[in-house]
């Protein structure tokens, strides 16, 4: 049985499961895509299958407007053939040391999705744990910044529910460790 934790927030709720994003049923999910929107591996691979044959067309479409999308912006297309009604596509930051703003784009790749779930009128939107696959993030750095930024939307009331999908036993347990530390071990 996956593991699941529920922190209430503000109004709203945030929680961390371990499992498959794209089964998920959220108004958004978010695809921690390359720049270019062209698919790839981990969760953007994932996302791609899932979605079907119509999301190459609708990313080559933003990029035809916008060229790259930068590491730390974000776009939205239609979910097609997943069971979330949307994508938030963020290109989150390759680690570098973490002296080239790495932190920076990390955030606003966060806030960003959140900021198109927003002017969407979405209520729930679910994140993979972004740039620490193989963009190679340290999660001991990543996993306090990402939740203060979903922490910070749910206390304003952003949205209603925040959701992190976290891939295997090892990277629950991690992330849990820090939102149990960040939010006085509420979950429940």
């Amino acid at each position: 049985m996956p593991e699941t934790a529920t922190y209430p927030i503000g109004s709203g709720i945030l929680r961390l499961l371990e499992g498959d994003i794209t089964k998920d049923d959220a108004d958004a999910i978010v695809n921690a895509a390359n720049s270019a929107l062209a698919g790839g591996g981990g969760v953007d691979g994932a996302i791609h299958r899932a979605a079907g044959p119509k999301l190459p067309g609708a990313c080559r479409e933003i990029i035809a407007r916008i060229g790259r999308l930068p590491a730390g912006g974000a776009v939205i297309t239609p979910g097609f053939d997943l069971p979330a009604r949307h994508i938030i596509h963020t290109v989150g930051p390759i680690w570098r040391g973490g002296t080239e703003g790495e932190p920076e784009a990390l955030r606003s790749a966060y806030a960003q999705s959140i900021a198109r779930a927003v002017e969407n009128g979405l209520a729930t939107i679910s994140f993979p744990a972004v740039s620490t696959g193989v963009y190679g993030y340290p999660v001991d750095k990543a996993a306090p910044l990402a939740l203060g930024v979903m922490a910070e939307a749910l206390e304003k009331g952003a949205v209603r529910e925040i959701r992190l999908y976290l891939h295997g036993k090892h990277a629950y347990a991690l992330w849990r460790s820090v939102a149990d530390d960040l939010f006085g071990g509420i979950a429940r």
